[in-house]
């Protein structure tokens, strides 16, 4: 049997200002995995933080004249609150400037690396880009200026330490196309192949202590210089491992087998792909076993991001609009390829249209139907009634296709999954016409009350499935579906809103 343990990781945001909706994309469908993960039986651990070191967080903090420390302990506080409302799971918060295993894992990552012969001191010369923490060359530029960013990267010239990126090529090539790490999805995968089958070059992997203002991890031995923000960031996976620190945890989710997993959006797919399974060879550790790969929320068609202003706070949205409404559209309209842009019309039309007028709809009908025509106690169930088929046949159906579209890394077709439990029910009750039955069972025609039971009965027993199905998507309506659907000595509580429309 496969090792049935899960390690799942956000990519660790900057803090240089706070959360923004399209990081909070990536902590829903890592949320999703790890809830989905932990329902079929698997060991998880959910791990999330922020990149607290970065020359960006630097130059925030001397924009708004306060303390680099100060700046970062105030927006990762807002990074670790969107735990409540957006429902997260994760098991563990790593922040790189505070947390007392990351320096000493990234120190002996460093020490590892240095004793493999990977390390070397150079002088160099390039184009800088802060918002990326990553130097270009002419060639990478767009009309000049950085292709993720729009802004004009800075000439740097100063002697740092380099990493021999170019001596792992082959090994990479080989663990990629033979699907030893996979990258989901596959338009990905060959971005990837490409750009190794390019030519790989050595990077930089350290800054001097004067660039990085003093702020960041000394190189080991060497302490005018300090760390790359991105190595540092990278080793966050293992640190947060007791890696360097305590190897117990280490062991059980990184070199004993299961899945590595990390979620990283496109704009950062270099590094997750090639730069840090390269770290972790010259190391001598394993690789991740998965790389999934999600494109951009944009509003107007530009990327939302913290440094370009473009933003949408989702601590603020779902004070608006509630933590259903926001996971829902997240995980309902982005697709798995391709950019979406997001509106609050959009999310409004989708959490109405979906949550109240469907799902929610749906329960309420079924509790009502039973209260009417059974007095609230549940209907005696047998075999499937006439009618009821293709509702059965969906819930038989729905584990398969969502554990199918999730291995995919296909959060919108697992959502749909989802829902054709809701169609189905429906389509049952306007099929089967439970109050025809009950008018014809007033009429002394016992046979027509038993169908109704088991209409009655079909139809509450796909509500609780469907909760238990939703779980992972909506943790908060699953719940609540769950506590209405249920009897309590042997009556169901009233019916009552589950999903109120917004903006009504």
């Amino acid at each position: 049997m496969p090792d049935a343990r899960s390690y799942i990781t956000t990519t660790i945001p900057y803090v240089n200002g706070r959360p923004h909706l399209g990081f909070a994309l990536e902590l829903v469908q890592a949320d999703v995995l790890a809830r989905r993960r932990r329902q079929v039986g698997d060991q998880v651990r959910f791990l999330t933080g922020t990149d607290d070191n970065s020359l960006k967080n630097v130059l925030a903090a001397e924009a708004e004249g306060i303390g680099v420390q100060a700046l970062v302990d105030r927006n990762a506080a807002a990074f670790e609150g969107l735990r409540e409302p957006l429902a997260l799971s994760f098991d563990d918060f790593i922040r790189t400037s505070s947390d007392p295993r990351h320096r000493s894992g990234v120190e002996r990552l460093w020490q590892r690396c240095a004793a493999s012969g990977d390390l070397y001191r150079k002088h160099y010369e390039g184009l800088y880009c802060v918002g990326c923490e990553q130097f270009y060359t002419a060639d990478d530029l767009d009309e000049g200026r950085c292709p993720e960013h729009g802004t004009e990267p800075r000439l740097v010239a100063e002697e740092n330490w380099f990493f021999r990126l170019s001596r792992y090529t082959d090994v990479l090539l080989e663990l990629i196309s033979g699907n030893r790490l996979r990258i989901e999805p596959a338009s990905r995968r060959n971005e990837v192949l490409a750009l190794i089958a390019g030519g790989l070059h050595d990077f930089s992997v350290s800054r001097s202590q004067s660039r990085a203002r003093g702020w960041g991890i000394p190189v080991p031995g060497d302490p005018d210089q300090v760390v790359y923000v991105w190595w540092d960031a990278l080793g966050n996976y293992v640190t947060s491992l007791g890696y360097g620190t305590s190897d117990a945890a280490f062991y059980q989710w990184w070199t004993q087998g299961g899945k590595r997993i990390h979620l990283a959006g496109k704009g950062v797919l270099r590094f997750h792909a090639v730069y840090w399974p390269a770290m972790l060879l010259s190391a001598g550790l394993p690789v991740p076993t998965d790389i999934l790969v999600h494109d951009y929320l944009t509003v107007d068609g530009r990327k939302i991001s913290k440094s370009s202003g473009t933003t949408v706070d989702p601590a603020a949205l779902v004070a608006d609009v509630g933590t259903d409404a926001v996971r829902w559209w997240l995980l309902r309209d982005v697709p798995r390829v391709g950019d979406a842009d997001f509106t609050v019309d959009r999310l409004v039309t989708r959490a109405n249209s979906d949550l109240a007028g469907g799902l929610g709809n749906l329960v309420n009908r079924v509790v009502t139907m039973i209260h009417r025509y059974r007095d609230g106690r549940l209907p005696a169930s047998g075999s499937t009634p006439v009618g009821a088929e293709r509702l059965a046949q969906a819930c038989a159906d729905a584990p398969r296709e969502i554990d199918a579209a999730l291995d995919a890394f296909d959060f919108r077709r697992a959502a749909t999954a989802v829902w054709t439990i809701v169609d189905e029910a429906n389509r049952c009750i306007e099929s089967t016409r439970p109050w025809e039955l009950a008018k014809i069972e007033k009429g002394g025609e016992h046979i027509n009350g038993e169908r109704l039971d088991g209409v009655l009965a079909a139809l509450l027993h796909a509500c609780l499935f469907l909760a238990e199905q939703l779980t992972p998507f909506l943790p908060g309506a699953a719940a609540r579906i769950t506590e209405q659907c249920t009897p309590v000595d042997g009556i169901l509580a009233p019916a009552t809103p589950l999903f109120p429309r917004i903006g009504s």
